[in-house]
């Protein structure tokens, strides 16, 4: 007995199922395209929502909102990723009706929207609370570090920066000895070893001048640390040790498990975020009262006050450490 055999390459075949047939009726992707197409983009404030009546016709912003949707949804966060996926992903055929868009395409609208994608996810949240999703009593709020582009090679503050300059000054003193040694050896002659040593320098005074402009922004603008590829991140302690992240905060509804609301931020702890995420989730959620869940990371009593005053009913656990702190100093 053989094995099953599939059907030959070379074999001419008629398809006659169209792709609206080859995608489930509970697929997801419908879901997609059903939102998207009954978004007003140009209200949200999404580039070319008009197309301009000379030039190249773009791509409709509604195909890339629906591509980068369906990467979200699928967990896929490259552009490049998103591009292959577009030529042979039969989803993707039927959302975007087999275009193939170019990777910088879809990166430059990724980039270009950023803030009208917020508007798009506020506008989901519209959705669901249309459909009774959202209990609207409870909702927990915790932050996430995400890693930024940004390496730790290329982040700055004023220690390493003075570190690196006095590094540097030895070098070059090591170097200029070696000059001045070679010339006392009646090697001065030699344009190799001499010639070699120069252009040392001179990459050592050209890193010299980035390091000191480095630090004299540092002084001028008050922050404390300088990161070249990604300015707006920062160093912070993370499961891994110190990493350059972005810190994430999220309300999430009790019973649906939802998102309700988040905020991208570069503030290295959580307890000065309670207020402002769960003020903005109880403003999303339109109600005039809200509780709001929390860990002992978020135990500060000025930010549990703000909250009391806003209407919002905070169940935050207790900094033990800090507790012993207070008791402590005698107050």
């Amino acid at each position: 007995m053989g094995y099953i055999c599939g059907e030959n390459r070379n074999q001419i075949q008629f398809y006659m199922s169209t792709l609206e047939e080859l995608l489930d009726e509970n697929n997801p992707v419908r879901v997609i395209d059903a939102f998207v197409d009954h978004l007003n983009i140009a209200e949200l404030g999404i580039t070319h929502a008009e197309p301009a009546g000379t030039g190249r016709p773009p791509y409709d912003p509604k195909d890339l909102l629906k591509l980068y949707i369906y990467g979200y949804f699928n967990c896929i966060r490259s552009s490049r990723r998103l591009m292959t996926e577009c030529g042979r992903n039969i989803e993707l055929f039927y959302l975007l009706n087999r275009l193939t868009p170019d990777f910088r395409t879809i990166a430059d609208f990724r980039k270009n929207n950023a803030k009208a994608i917020k508007q798009v996810f506020k506008a989901f949240v519209k959705v669901c609370m249309d459909l009774n999703l959202y209990e609207r009593e409870l909702i927990a709020i915790d932050g996430s570090k995400f890693r930024a582009v940004n390496g730790r090679k290329k982040m700055y503050n004023e220690e390493i920066l003075k570190k690196k300059l006095v590094r540097i000054e030895e070098h070059i003193t090591s170097y200029l000895n070696e000059l001045d040694q070679a010339d006392q050896d009646g090697q001065g002659s030699s344009h190799y070893i001499s010639g070699e040593i120069k252009q040392k320098l001179k990459k050592l005074g050209q890193r010299k001048e980035i390091y000191q402009a480095y630090l004299k922004e540092l002084k001028e603008t008050g922050e404390t640390r300088k990161l070249t590829t990604d300015p707006e991140a920062r160093m912070m302690r993370t499961k891994d040790g110190f990493a350059c992240c972005y810190n994430v905060q999220t309300a999430v509804d009790q019973t649906s498990h939802l998102i309700a609301e988040y905020e991208v931020t570069n503030s290295c702890n959580d307890y000065d975020n309670l207020t402002q995420i769960a003020q903005k989730a109880k403003e999303t959620l339109e109600v005039e009262t809200i509780h709001v869940g929390a860990d002992k990371g978020y135990d500060d009593q000025d930010e549990i006050e703000k909250c009391i005053l806003s209407g919002i009913i905070p169940h935050v656990g207790f900094n033990v450490s800090g507790i012993i702190k207070y008791s402590k100093n005698g107050q």
